[in-house]
């Protein structure tokens, strides 16, 4: 396998995910290559379908995927389930006849279209009357220009997503435009009110996070914490009885079950029960981008040669969006944690802070994101391969969607 394959989530106004664009690059990290679209989408197509799986890629959700003139045109479209996937017609694509055609042959086997940077030219008219999507980049376009888009094409039957949207102003404004889907990296920006009040709840679950980080590991002092939030007593001991473990008896109490866990399994275990509460107010993108960074970050420490330290660079990525969930300033948050030094730098201090962690934590965080050139830089650092990279990064999308599906938050 020579391929990365990343996703990028598409949201609606309640910020709930309604899908994924699929980003991909088929060529070896030591010499990417551009020209090749068509090769680079029918990989994706191939190891989506085949490889990695459907679900394990897109969990319930639709998938959105770039075609180009020569794909839409031949019917590759016809591979996919027209009920899970949007085909994503790429800017480049002019609309001539055969184009035009394609496209009437895909609408009458009910498949959804989407235009790419939409700029709102009369030559591509046809396409969008044709369209389901239109994709219009905040980047490229003025407020005026959206709005113009906005006048002309909205209509019941289609639906105006505001892309590279970075900041909750340009959320705000697409929202005011009129646009109801949208992709960016909006949700995963902290809002930092500097008079914000926890709530009693989750201030106790900020408690429960300082002390399994603390420099000495406690277990009287955290049996305290867990009893004072049932839901999470509840949990643990359901968690601890699963067959998974296979204990020849019932564990029946949070100290014997804390015991049987030991710290490091506590310390991940709690990280993760917890995180989903104190997001409770926030977008549910917000947690689970935050669990396929830890899980990733877990599994290529293995692949970096940071095996020891898997559970510091699960934490790493874990932590990378406390700001942003709890509304309180990372490094104010970070000092009531005891984490190690290259972890703290990781999080807080520009590249390249942190040393072998920082390098992994960065080249996760830029694979989401797409930036294959950067990946390839971090990835020769860090002497890992493309099937390295892909193979960890959709294992670990497979265990978010499957461990998020599995939550419920009882405030």
């Amino acid at each position: 396998m020579d391929l990365l394959l990343a996703r990028q989530p598409i949201l609606d106004a309640e910020r709930k995910v309604y899908g994924y664009e699929l980003l991909h690059r088929s060529s070896r990290l030591d010499g990417f290559d551009n020209s090749d679209g068509d090769r680079a989408s029918l990989e994706v197509l191939s190891n989506t379908l085949l490889s990695f799986g459907i679900r394990k890629v897109l969990g319930k959700h639709r998938g959105f995927i770039n075609f180009t003139r020569e794909l839409l045109v031949n019917d590759t479209a016809l591979l996919l389930d027209p009920d899970v996937f949007v085909i994503e017609i790429l800017e480049t694509v002019q609309p001539d006849v055969e184009v035009i055609a394609a496209c009437r042959r895909l609408r009458k086997k009910n498949y959804l279209l989407a235009l790419d940077d939409f700029l709102g030219r009369e030559a591509f008219h046809p396409l969008a009357a044709a369209a389901d999507f239109l994709k219009v980049d905040f980047r490229l376009t003025s407020h005026h220009e959206r709005l113009k888009i906005v006048r002309r094409y909205n209509r019941p039957t289609l639906r105006l997503l505001a892309e590279k949207v970075e900041t909750e102003q340009e959320f705000s404004l697409a929202c005011q435009e009129g646009f109801t889907l949208f992709q960016g990296f909006f949700f995963l920006r902290p809002e930092i009110l500097s008079q914000r009040e926890v709530p009693a709840f989750k201030g106790n679950l900020l408690r429960i996070l300082a002390e399994i980080h603390a420099e000495e590991f406690d277990f009287g002092r955290l049996e305290d914490l867990i009893k004072r939030e049932p839901s999470l007593v509840l949990r643990l001991l359901r968690y601890v009885n699963s067959a998974a473990f296979g204990w020849s008896s019932k564990i029946g109490s949070i100290r014997q079950a804390m015991a049987l866990l030991g710290e490091d399994e506590m310390r991940r275990w709690l990280t993760l029960a917890t995180l989903p509460a104190l997001a409770s107010d926030r977008p549910e993108e917000l947690v689970r981008t935050a669990m396929l960074r830890a899980r990733a970050c877990e599994l290529l420490a293995i692949e970096a040669g940071l095996a020891g330290r898997s559970l510091d660079l699960f934490l790493t990525g874990m932590f990378s969006l406390l700001e942003t969930i709890i509304g309180r300033p990372l490094k104010d948050l970070l000092d009531e944690l005891f984490l190690p030094g290259d972890v703290r730098q990781a999080l807080l201090e520009p590249p390249p802070a942190g040393g072998r962690i920082g390098s992994v934590f960065r080249l996760v965080e830029n694979y989401e994101k797409g930036e294959w050139e950067r990946v390839t830089d971090l990835a020769k650092e860090l002497g890992l391969t493309a099937e390295n990279i892909a193979q960890r990064y959709l294992e670990a999308t497979s265990w978010a969607e499957e461990i998020f599906s599995q939550i419920h938050v009882t405030v």
